[in-house]
């Protein structure tokens, strides 16, 4: 059943070039956006009282959540293209372990989203929606070349652009698909695997730097806890304005931890 619903599917985006998905950018849907806007609204405005004790200047922080949405859509964007990159490197050994045994290449895309079905039997995903639109392109006779630039000019992956323009080069020249796929996915494991490597080892460094981030907000809830006597001076007069720089410093130091770890291969 599920097959039948993916190539029904994949017949829908054919038909509609305009609606088949692009990699390069997130739209949130509706629900998100709104989640955004208020899950961000609360954290802003808890931020802004811890500060400053005022509701009122709380609210204003709290307007600051409309930029929210942007920020996660990157977030999630980037979540999406990584699954997309390690999800072809397992199709690429699948396509080739398919022409090894001398299958054709129409038959290698259709086993690799069967492979990919047992990697993932809980539900589908980005690249076997993609494979299956391949195949389906290729049972209306279009030739897979096309068919793979199309995908990899939506993509905006250079893995999968390269294995695009090799395969399209080998395909028309009579080349070796069979050595060309197996040192793609070599290749593309490799990188993948330094990419994981470069993960693990600043995971730690990213979970001090959230609990940097976190600490002087705690901080300041356990003396209003503690000694609110002592904090009432930061709340009123030029109290407010000293608490101000300090929140900007905050943001400030927040901003640069999160661009210092943000490292990409």
């Amino acid at each position: 059943m599920k097959i039948v619903l993916r190539r029904q599917e994949a017949r829908r985006s054919v038909s509609s070039p305009n609606k088949l998905p692009d990699y390069t950018v997130y739209v949130l849907s509706t629900r998100q956006k709104g989640i955004c806007l208020l899950v961000g609204g609360v954290v802003l405005y808890g931020i802004g009282y811890v500060f400053f004790h005022s509701l009122w200047i709380a609210l204003v922080l709290a307007g600051g959540a409309v930029f929210i949405p942007k920020y996660w859509s990157r977030y999630l964007l980037r979540r999406r293209r990584d699954a997309l990159s390690l999800n072809f490197k397992q199709a690429l050994y699948s396509l080739s372990s398919s022409l090894a045994a001398g299958r054709s290449v129409e038959n290698g895309f259709h086993d690799a989203i069967e492979d990919l079905r047992l990697l993932y039997p809980g539900g589908d995903n980005d690249l076997m929606m993609e494979l299956g639109i391949i195949c389906t392109r290729l049972e209306y006779g279009q030739p897979i070349e096309e068919a793979l630039q199309d995908f990899s000019n939506r993509a905006g992956n250079e893995d999968i652009a390269n294995f695009a323009d090799v395969f399209t080069t080998c395909k028309r020249s009579g080349g070796d698909l069979v050595e060309i796929v197996r040192r793609t996915s070599a290749i593309i494991s490799e990188k993948l695997e330094i990419s994981q490597e470069i993960g693990v080892m600043i995971a730690q460094k990213r979970f001090e730097a959230k609990a940097m981030m976190m600490s002087p907000l705690l901080f300041l809830v356990f003396m209003d806890m503690t000694s609110s006597d002592y904090m009432s001076p930061m709340h009123s007069g030029i109290g407010l304005v000293i608490s101000g720089l300090a929140l900007l410093v905050f943001g400030l130091c927040a901003w640069l931890m999160i661009r210092i770890m943000d490292i990409s291969v």
